[in-house]
């Protein structure tokens, strides 16, 4: 029996564009390990046809042959079929209402589900994720409504010169433009007004360095979040960076308590932010943090309410939590629409860069924006998984299915049962 694996469209938004493996893994895993590829037809796809098919794949329609399909992001409810295993981004684990109709379909059909957030290693460190693309995405994007917004409050600056992150071939086209401006930056500089121009980037991880990758092209200084209020250049043709972690942005409610990282990560509800002291410094911040519904918010609408004067003018949300960690992103964004000016002193929202207030970009699907380099990273990740979830005996039990251990710490739904680790998510269905 032939062994094939079925590769979906993406049916979520008209902007996704990115595809889970590559041609050069399809013809790996053919060539290796006689797995036959079998893709729906997809014109938006950023890798074209001619490309697969000389990898050796095949176009159907049909994928009902295939015991295991692959996409990027949630597929359908209706399109779901019947004892199927299907990988993609389910946005389940943390019970997202949204999602809790897909998971019991999931279940009703008997099928499994793996998650690729929560393939990882033994000490959870994740192993297949376009973070990295996010931040990227996410720091041209800002810098590009940064600049826009500063023209708007009547400064003419050299952050004009940015487009939005899809507007550019690839990665390789973006830096050697935003690294051209900052020379130029270097040389004029940006408007005395606004200055000093410091960007807060809350986070460390993927998402976070990919975010630094784009800005680090840029003449800049670094300081620590606790030198922030004796900070006093105005040094116009440097930027600011200050890079947030957790001890920054929380401490314990109890006075009693100290901060302990391990602590915040399994009680978060323990503790509280302190973030809205370092606001008044800042000029945009970079969300990249994790965040759930435990956490403390770290940007309240009641604090902005309450402000007086405010050197903040932009939030690039890239986490993109609704009501999360940046209380007033409300929505997510597209990317051709990715804006909206928040007015703390109304509680309303304007589409667009203009207007009284914060401007949020809040686009949820980043990584797209930059198609090719995030398939190409991504499909390096996952490759190496396939075979294992290919061969694996799923006439037997999850205690006994020999899938790759990375693997069976993914499998949120098996045969249509939640597996152990993810029985929680009965309490939301």
């Amino acid at each position: 029996m032939p062994k094939l694996l079925g590769i979906r469209r993406e049916d979520k938004n008209m902007w996704e564009r990115r595809v889970p493996l590559i041609p050069e893994h399809v013809k790996q895993l053919k060539d290796t390990n006689e797995i036959q590829t079998v893709l729906q037809p997809f014109e938006r796809r950023a890798i074209g046809v001619d490309e697969f098919e000389q990898a050796g794949a095949d176009y159907n329609e049909d994928l009902s042959e295939c015991p295991v399909i692959i996409a990027v992001k949630e597929i359908p409810i209706d399109l779901l079929m019947h004892g199927k295993t299907y990988m993609f981004f389910s946005h389940t684990v943390k019970g997202q209402d949204y999602n809790m109709p897909l998971l019991q379909k999931l279940l009703d059909e008997k099928c499994t589900l793996i998650d690729y957030e929560r393939i990882a290693d033994d000490k959870g460190k994740r192993l297949v994720f376009f973070g990295r693309f996010a931040g990227v995405a996410g720091m041209i994007d800002a810098l590009h409504g940064y600049g826009k917004r500063l023209k708007y409050l009547g400064y003419d600056n050299l952050f004009e010169q940015v487009k939005p992150a899809y507007e550019y071939n690839d990665i390789e086209d973006a830096k050697k433009h935003i690294k051209s401006i900052g020379e130029q930056i270097s040389e004029a500089g940006l408007p005395n007004e606004a200055a000093p121009h410091v960007f807060g980037f809350t986070g460390y991880g993927n998402v976070s360095r990919g975010a630094q990758e784009i800005f680090d092209l840029l003449p800049h200084v670094e300081i620590t979040p606790d030198e922030l209020p004796e900070y006093s250049s105005t040094d116009n043709t440097k930027l600011v960076k200050v890079v947030f972690k957790e001890v920054h942005m929380v401490e314990p409610k109890s006075d009693s308590d100290q901060f302990d990282l391990q602590d915040y990560f399994k009680n978060a509800d323990k503790y509280k932010s302190i973030f809205e002291k370092h606001i008044p410094y800042l000029s945009m911040v970079i969300n990249c943090i994790y965040w759930d519904e435990h956490s403390p918010r770290f940007m309240t609408k009641d604090y902005f309410k309450s402000a007086d004067e405010r050197k903040l003018e932009v939030i690039c949300d890239i986490s993109c939590d609704i009501n999360g960690a940046v209380e007033f992103t409300s929505h997510a964004t597209d990317s051709d629409n990715p804006a909206y000016v928040f007015d703390p002193k109304t509680d309303s929202y304007t589409d667009g860069f203009e207007g009284n207030g914060i401007v949020v970009i809040a686009v949820d699907n980043l990584p797209t924006e930059l198609p090719k380099d995030a398939s190409q990273e991504f499909s390096n990740n996952l490759v190496k998984f396939i075979p294992g979830i290919i061969d694996a005996d799923t006439s037997l039990s999850f205690a006994e299915v020999d899938y790759p251990p990375e693997i069976k710490r993914a499998v949120i739904v098996y045969k249509g049962e939640l597996t152990p680790d993810y029985k929680y998510l009965q309490e939301f269905l």
